[in-house]
Parts: C-alpha cells; structure tokens; sequence
C-alpha cells in the first residue's frame, strides 16, 4: 500500500476523532490507529526498498552513462592521434615528394648536359667526316677535270 494513502487515513483518523474537553487532545479509537500503525510499518520498509532500488538503479545508470563517456573520450582521443599522425604521415610524404622532385629535376638537369654535350660531340664529328668527305669529293672531281682532255 502507498505510504502517502496512509498518511492521508492517518490524518482522517484524528479529524473524526472526538476531542477531549478544555484541552488540544482527542479520543482515537485505538483499534483503527493500531490497524493504521500496522500497515505504516509494512509499507515503509517497501518504499524504503523501492527507494533504495531506484537509488541504486540511478547509479548503475551514471556509472553506465560514465563508462560509455570514458569510452567516447577515449576514442576521440584516438581517432585525435590517428589524424595528428596521418596529418604528420602526410606533411612527411609532402616533404620526401618535393625531395623527390628537387632531386629528378636535378637529374633532369645533368642528364640535359650530358645529352647536350653528346650530340654535340657527334655533330662535331660528323661535321668532320662530312668536310673530310667534301675534300675527298672536291679532289676527286678536280682530279678528273684535270684528266679530261683538253
């Protein structure tokens, strides 16, 4: 039974009561207030229990609502270190990919002389053997206008 429902027949109880003459004291039956006093005892273990339930099921509630907070906090500040360290992954990458391309540029550069300088040497060459033939060509035909009869 509800302690509140007790307390308000508790309260009729002594409003029916008859009161005792030239004093603030009333005549109770005695019957109906033990009856009452029974019940009290009854019910308030109950709602004490009930209380106590609901204390306890509040604080398996916060703990719960606690550990599922220690466990967001913890995966963010995973996921925090993963994107820190991705973001020190990528800048690392940036840095080796521009090393890379100072390098290649480098070798580009190099290779370029290189080429240059090999063409250059077989121009040089072939201008050489072109005017060595010249020579060869000119002299032949001079030779053989020299032969022809006159």
């Amino acid at each position: 039974m509800d302690i509140l429902h007790l307390i308000d027949r508790l309260e009729e109880l002594l409003n029916e009561s008859r009161p005792f003459p030239f004093t603030h004291n009333v005549i109770v039956d005695e019957d109906k207030m033990l009856d009452l006093i029974d019940q009290m005892r009854v019910a308030i273990p109950e709602e004490v229990k009930k209380a106590q339930q609901v204390l306890a099921q509040r604080d398996r509630v916060l703990a719960q609502a606690q550990e599922e907070a220690n466990r967001t906090l913890a995966l963010a500040r995973e996921k925090s270190e993963q994107l820190v360290e991705r973001d020190a992954v990528v800048e690392a990458a940036k840095v080796k990919a521009e090393q890379i391309k100072s390098a290649a540029l480098v070798d580009i550069g190099s290779t370029r002389q290189d080429v240059d300088q090999y063409v250059m040497e077989s121009l040089t060459r072939l201008e050489m053997e072109l005017e060595r033939m010249m020579t060869q060509v000119r002299n032949g035909i001079r030779a053989l206008k020299e032969e022809k009869p006159q």
